[in-house]
C-alpha cells in the first residue's frame, strides 16, 4: 500500500495570483524579504529582474482549479524556467504526478523530480511533439531521453514519473512513454515547471509503504543529530533591544567607536531615491546612537517614517572611522554633492570638498542611467578606507560611481588619483598585494596599482563582480582572491591574475570564508546565489571544490562568519527569522536557532560588543533592533578565539567577509597571540 508524500489539487488557494515580489529588486539579496500571502506547500525560487508581475496565476475552470505558468520564455534568459517547488528534499524513491494542459506546446512544461536546487534536478517535460528526460546542473542542461509524442493544447495530460534507484518511468495518462538511468541524484523534492503558459492541478506524490518508513526513520537519526548537537551549542539570549523610532532604516548602518574606547554606537542612514531606482540616494538623515543605551547621541538631517526612506537596495555613502588617529572615530560621508568628514562626537562638518565633475559624457561610461549624467556632480555610490598612501595604518578615501569609476583622495581631502576602465563592480578591494605598504585595489576585473594604473585585468568582459575576499585561504598557496561575480560564477584568482578555480553555478552574489570545517585542511568558502535562481548556498574548500549544496527556501541569506562558541569554529549566519534562519555549521545543519520572541529579522549583522571575545548577532528593521548574545559562558578558560576579522569600518552590503583564526592565550594578565 502507498503512503502519500504530498497531495494538491490547489483548491486551498484563493483565486488569484501567487504570491510574489511585485517589485523583483534586490532587497533579497542581503535582507529576510519574503513574499506576503498564502504559499500553502509552494515556494517560488525564481527573482526574475526582467519581468514585472505574476509567474503564477491560481485559476478555476468548471470547478477546477489550476496554477497557471504565467510568464513568456524571454530571450534575455532563455534557460531560467518557472518554478514552483514543494516537498522535502530528503525523498529518495517516490512516484510522483501532475495534471497538466499545455497552453502553449511549443516548450517544455511538466514535472521537475530529485530537486535539489533549482539548478540541480530532473525534469520530465512535454516539449513540441515530443516527452523528454532533462537534467539540470548549474549552467548546463541535457536531454537524456526523449521520444515523439503528439498532444494539444486543448487536452489535459497526467504526467508522472517514478523514481527507482537510478531508474526512471515516465508515463503518461497511465501509459510508459520513456524510461532513463543516472545516478547523480538520488533525493530531492518535486516542482511544476514550464517555459510559457500552461495550467498545472492534481498534483501527488507517493511512496511504498518500506521507502516511506526508511524516510521517516532517516528523518528521525537526522532530527536526533541535529538535536544533539544544538545541545552542544549555546543558543541565543536576548540582551537588548531598541527604538529605533522614525530613523531605523534597512542595511544602512554603521558600527564604531565614536567617543573613543571600547563603548559601540552605532550610525544609521535614511536617503531620499533620485533619478532611477536606487542608483543615485541622497542621505536625507543621519542618526548616532549609544548602542549600551540607546540614547541618540547626534542627529543630521530628518527622519522619516516612510519605508521608501529606509529601504534601499544599493550601497550608501558613509563610513565610520578614525580616519586622522586621534583616538576617537569620524563619520566620512558623501551628502549633497560634498565628500565630508564628520566629528564622530558631534556630527558637526569639520572638512569637506565638492564631488568631482562628470567630465565623461554619460554614454561613454558603462552603468551610467540613459547614457546620461542625471546631475553635473558626481552622486557617491559608496566610500571605502584604503591606504595606497603607505601610511602607518588607513588614511585614505576612496568613493565610487554606480559601475564605471574611481576617486581616491588623502586624509586632507587631497585627490591623490582617478581611474576609470570598464566596470568597477560594487565595492572594490584594498589589499598590499605586493609587499610594498600600499594598497593595490582589486576592482571588479581590474588590478589597480596604488598609484592608479592598471597591472592586470581579467579575460572576463560581461557582468560585474558582487563581492570580493582575500587571503590565505589554502595553505599550500600564497594570498588569494575569492570572488562572486553574478552570472560570471564563483572565481579563485592569484595575484597575478591567473584563474584559478571557477564555477558557474548562478548569479553569485555573496560570499564569506572562515574556519567552518575544523577538521578540513584551510580554510572554507560560502557563497551565495540571487537572481534568477535565488536563495542557493554552496561551501566549498580552500581550493574552491564543492563540498555541499541547499537550497533552503528563502532569500537574505548573508551567511556572515560568527565566533559564536570561541572554541576555533565558525558558524554560518543564515538570517533572523525563526523558520528559515539561525546559524549553520560545516555540516549544513542548523545547530543555533533564534527565539521566537517577536524580533525583527529584516537585517542581520555580526558585531563582538558585550566583552568576552564571541560574536553577538544584531538583528533589526525600521522600527526596533534586538542583540543576542550566548545564553551560556565560554567553556574554554585558559585561551581566548579572537579571529581576524573583516574591518568594521569598510561596511557595504557587497562585502565579502572573512574570519581568520588567531588564538590569545592566558598568562595572568597577559594575552600572548598565537
Amino acid at each position: 500500500m502507498d503512503c502519500i508524500l504530498l497531495q494538491d489539487d490547489f483548491t486551498s488557494f484563493p483565486i488569484g495570483s501567487f504570491p510574489y515580489d511585485h517589485a523583483h529588486t534586490a532587497m533579497g539579496e542581503y535582507h529576510y524579504y519574503p513574499v506576503q500571502g498564502y504559499t500553502g506547500q509552494w515556494y517560488d525560487p525564481i527573482v526574475n529582474a526582467n519581468y514585472r508581475g505574476p509567474s503564477w496565476l491560481i485559476t478555476e475552470m468548471d470547478g477546477d482549479r489550476y496554477m497557471e505558468q504565467m510568464r513568456v520564455r524571454n530571450p534575455l534568459t532563455k534557460n531560467v524556467s518557472p518554478l514552483l517547488v514543494a516537498g522535502e528534499v530528503e525523498w529518495r524513491d517516490y512516484t510522483a504526478q501532475v495534471k497538466v494542459r499545455p497552453l502553449c506546446t511549443t516548450e517544455e512544461a511538466g514535472l521537475v523530480f530529485r530537486y535539489q536546487t533549482s539548478l540541480m534536478n530532473y525534469a520530465f517535460y512535454l516539449n513540441d511533439q515530443k516527452v523528454q528526460f532533462w537534467k539540470i546542473h548549474k549552467k548546463n542542461r541535457y536531454v537524456i531521453a526523449e521520444a515523439e509524442y503528439a498532444f494539444t493544447s486543448d487536452e489535459h495530460y497526467l504526467l508522472e514519473v517514478e523514481c527507482r534507484g537510478s531508474h526512471f518511468t515516465g508515463r503518461i495518462n497511465g501509459e510508459t512513454v520513456l524510461t532513463m538511468e543516472d545516478s547523480d541524484y538520488a533525493y530531492g523534492k518535486i516542482a511544476i515547471s514550464s517555459y510559457m503558459p500552461d495550467q498545472f492541478t492534481d498534483v501527488l506524490v507517493r511512496t511504498s509503504e518500506e521507502s516511506y518508513e526508511t524516510f521517516l526513520k532517516e528523518k528521525r537519526e537526522k532530527e536526533l543529530r541535529v538535536a544533539e548537537k544544538r545541545s552542544r551549542y549555546a543558543q541565543p539570549k536576548l540582551h537588548k533591544v531598541i527604538d529605533l523610532k522614525n530613523y531605523g532604516a534597512a542595511r544602512q548602518i554603521r558600527f564604531g567607536h565614536l567617543m573613543g574606547g571600547d563603548d559601540w554606537y552605532f550610525v544609521m542612514a535614511q536617503h531620499q531615491k533620485r533619478v532611477h531606482k536606487d542608483r543615485y540616494s541622497n542621505i536625507s538623515c543621519l542618526t548616532a546612537v549609544n548602542m549600551d543605551t540607546g540614547e541618540i547621541l547626534w542627529q543630521v538631517g530628518e527622519p522619516s517614517g516612510l519605508k521608501e526612506n529606509q529601504n534601499v537596495t544599493a550601497d550608501l555613502p558613509f563610513q565610520v572611522y578614525d580616519i586622522d588617529g586621534d583616538g576617537y572615530d569620524e563619520v566620512i560621508m558623501a551628502r549633497d554633492f560634498k565628500l565630508m568628514v564628520l566629528d564622530g562626537r558631534t556630527g558637526e562638518v569639520r572638512k569637506w570638498i565638492h564631488t568631482p565633475m562628470n567630465e565623461i559624457p554619460g554614454d561613454q561610461l558603462l552603468g551610467i542611467e540613459f547614457q546620461k549624467h542625471g546631475f553635473d556632480r558626481l552622486n557617491v555610490d559608496a566610500v571605502r578606507i584604503v591606504n595606497v598612501s603607505g601610511n602607518e595604518r588607513p588614511s585614505d578615501i576612496l568613493i565610487k560611481d554606480r559601475y564605471s569609476r574611481l576617486w581616491v583622495y588623502n586624509s586632507n581631502l587631497e585627490l591623490l588619483w582617478k581611474f576609470n576602465y570598464k566596470n568597477t563592480g560594487h565595492f572594490p578591494y584594498g589589499y598590499d598585494f605586493n609587499g610594498d605598504g600600499k594598497d593595490e585595489i582589486f576592482s571588479c576585473y581590474n588590478m589597480i596599482g596604488s598609484d592608479g594604473n592598471l597591472i592586470w585585468t581579467l579575460p572576463i568582459e560581461i557582468d560585474h563582480t558582487d563581492e570580493i575576499i582575500v587571503g590565505k585561504f589554502d595553505p599550500d598557496e600564497d594570498e588569494m582572491i575569492a570572488m562572486v561575480s553574478g552570472w560570471e560564477g564563483f572565481m579563485i584568482v592569484d595575484k597575478q591574475g591567473n584563474i584559478r578555480h571557477r564555477d558557474l553555478n548562478g548569479h553569485g552574489q555573496r560570499i564569506s570564508a572562515a574556519n567552518y570545517c575544523p577538521d578540513r585542511r584551510g580554510l572554507e568558502i560560502c557563497t551565495t546565489t540571487y537572481w534568477e535562481y535565488q536563495g542557493i548556498i554552496y561551501l566549498h574548500d580552500c581550493k574552491g571544490n564543492e563540498l555541499w549544496h541547499m537550497e533552503p527556501g528563502s532569500n537574505g541569506n548573508i551567511i556572515a562568519p560568527v565566533n559564536w562558541q570561541g572554541d576555533g569554529t565558525e558558524l554560518i549566519l543564515l538570517n533572523g527569522n525563526i523558520k528559515y534562519g539561525g546559524m549553520l555549521d560545516g555540516d549544513g545543519d542548523v545547530v543555533v536557532t533564534f527565539p521566537d520572541d517577536g524580533h525583527p529579522d529584516l537585517c542581520a549583522e555580526v558585531i563582538n560588543m558585550t566583552g568576552d571575545a564571541r560574536d553577538e548577532i544584531v538583528l533589526w528593521d525600521a522600527g526596533r533592533m534586538f542583540i543576542y548574545t550566548q545564553d551560556r559562558p565560554c567553556a574554554i578558560k585558559d585561551r581566548e578565539y579572537i579571529p581576524e576579522k573583516y574591518p568594521h569600518y569598510n561596511s557595504s552590503n557587497y562585502r565579502g567577509e572573512y574570519s581568520f583564526a588567531r588564538w590569545t592565550r592566558r598568562t595572568g594578565e597577559e594575552h600572548e597571540i598565537s
